[in-house]
């Protein structure tokens, strides 16, 4: 994680290069500039290589397109043979999107390789594409082919581009339906960097200050109780027979947790429907802080919990805590006159916004 805070540097100045050249509109659509700023930093991260717009936007393409139809496309694995006759425009859809990926991933994939060869190990940061290709399959005594190698990237630029980049959407809308808690936020980076000048294409709050910002921390985590990017966790199953608060739960049962309406429950939070990062910082008033892990108590789990919690919600409160506050240190978010802010939902690989953000954004004074 803290081997690519230059990537995330760079990432960051990028996103501001964008806003400011897209403030002089009246209104701003942000998801776009969010979305496309995670795919270069997970583009980086999985290949280990800094592409330029253009490959970066056909990546961007295909997974787009894959994810958007993940409900069309997953009816195939039913039945598949009768699948692939009754949805056969479909079935070849997903062959050809599958091509368009593996002859746009083979390539980076192969050049990594080759690379890794070349050079000495302690020279370059280590790509999630580095692991793969030195990965043995236990058992099997062979190493991954390029066919799964392209699905594991794919995996992996999904599970940190959407997410992510949906949450910090949500977040920001908070900030911009509320500009008192953007206030306060602001008046929190500003105690800890300083009320100095900088250029817009640097980094001000550095990666070691976010923890000294509690607020920071409590507006990402009222963000994703409020508004989970997945409303369920991947389905699980129980192995035996089982007995919870009265109720039998069969063997082989799917299970699965209703992340969105936890986070709502009112017999757990109070006045479940505000925005209001407060009450985390209630809950930090111990040292060990709120849990967002679940492994002392189980109040939400945007990123499931126990031992099958998501591998990355550590990365992924990095990323929302240092672009959060990047943002709101160099930015003024407002409402566009006329149009209020629209917190309705709209289910698509995540629960997105049904009508994206826009916000009127603003230079400030310390920023040059």
């Amino acid at each position: 994680v803290k081997s690519y805070s230059k990537a995330r540097s760079w990432v960051l100045g990028i996103l501001l290069q964008q806003l400011l050249h897209a403030q002089a509109d009246y209104s701003v659509r942000l998801i776009d500039h969010f979305q496309y700023a995670m795919f270069c930093l997970l583009v980086l991260m999985c290949f280990g290589d800094k592409l330029d717009e253009a490959q970066i936007k056909q990546i961007e393409g295909v997974q787009r397109r894959l994810l958007l139809g993940f409900r069309r496309f997953n009816i195939l694995n039913f039945l598949p043979r009768v699948g692939k006759i009754i949805f056969r425009n479909r079935w070849k859809e997903l062959i050809e999107l599958r091509q368009e990926q593996e002859k746009i991933f083979i390539p980076l994939i192969e050049a990594r390789s080759i690379r890794a060869k070349e050079q000495k190990p302690e020279e370059e940061v280590v790509a999630y594409v580095d692991t793969l290709l030195n990965l043995e399959l236990p058992g099997e005594n062979r190493s991954l082919n390029y066919g799964e190698m392209v699905s594991l990237c794919s995996e992996f630029l999904n599970a940190g581009t959407d997410t992510t980049s949906t949450a910090l959407q949500w977040v920001m809308a908070n900030l911009v339906k509320n500009p008192s808690i953007q206030g306060k936020l602001y008046q929190e980076i500003a105690s800890v960097v300083g009320e100095k000048q900088s250029k817009l294409t640097e980094e001000v709050v550095k990666e070691d200050d976010l923890h000294k910002m509690p607020y920071l921390r409590a507006v990402i985590l009222e963000g994703l109780r409020r508004h989970p990017p997945g409303h369920f966790v991947l389905p699980h199953t129980v192995t035996e027979e089982v007995e919870l608060n009265g109720y039998v739960v069969p063997k082989n049962a799917t299970i699965n947790f209703m992340v969105a309406d936890m986070g709502l429950d009112p017999k757990v939070w109070e006045d479940p429907l505000e925005f209001k990062p407060e009450r985390f910082l209630m809950e930090g008033s111990d040292k060990e802080g709120f849990d967002i892990t679940g492994s002392r108590e189980i109040k939400m789990m945007p990123f499931g919990a126990g031992r099958r919690i998501c591998p990355g919600y550590a990365l992924a409160m990095l990323h929302l805590e240092y672009f959060v506050a990047n943002l709101v240190w160099h930015f003024r978010w407002e409402a566009v006159e006329g149009d209020d802010v629209d917190l309705s939902e709209k289910l698509e690989f995540t629960v997105v916004m049904k009508n994206p953000l826009r916000a009127r954004i603003c230079l400030r004074v310390n920023s040059i």
